[in-house]
């Protein structure tokens, strides 16, 4: 099945792609490689969910805030792509969990992420992964996360 399908399966809506906070492109492609500049859990494409896990943030909020930046990530991969159906596989998802000095579960937060890229693309949508501790990210979001993907010729 289709990405595209499978969100609509999902009932899974899009957000607007969120605007670039900076001087970059949030999609750049060499060849069949796409490298996707780091999002965070941009709800509209301008307001983000802000917090630092352990403290303002629980576990299973940070696990939400993964699965919303994952959305946004979708969301940018549509608009520069046309179509999420053109990415072939993930390969390798770098994630920053902005937390607390004795928080020890970045793994499990990144798992929102993992999990959604998971249902829409299948084995496809599991690649290689880090998950790092930050002391603060931008505006204060509780994860910001970049990955590479292969595209389909």
């Amino acid at each position: 099945m289709s990405a595209e399908a499978r969100l609509a399966e999902l009932g899974i809506v899009l957000p607007p792609a969120p605007k670039p906070g900076g001087v970059y492109k949030p999609l750049v492609r060499v060849g069949n490689l796409a490298w996707l500049s780091g999002h965070g859990p941009c709800l509209d494409g301008e307001t983000y969910q802000t917090g630092r896990v352990g403290a303002e943030v629980s576990l299973e909020e940070a696990q939400i805030a993964a699965r919303n930046t994952g959305l946004s990530l979708l969301a940018t991969m549509k608009r520069e792509l046309g179509s999420l159906d053109r990415v072939s596989r993930l390969i390798k998802t770098l994630a920053l969990v902005n937390c607390t000095d004795d928080f020890t579960q970045q793994p499990l937060v990144v798992n929102g992420f993992s999990e959604l890229f998971g249902e829409v693309f299948g084995d496809a949508g599991i690649g290689a992964r880090s998950a790092l501790a930050a002391n603060t990210l931008p505006g204060n979001i509780p994860v910001e996360i970049e990955i590479i993907v292969e595209l389909k010729d």
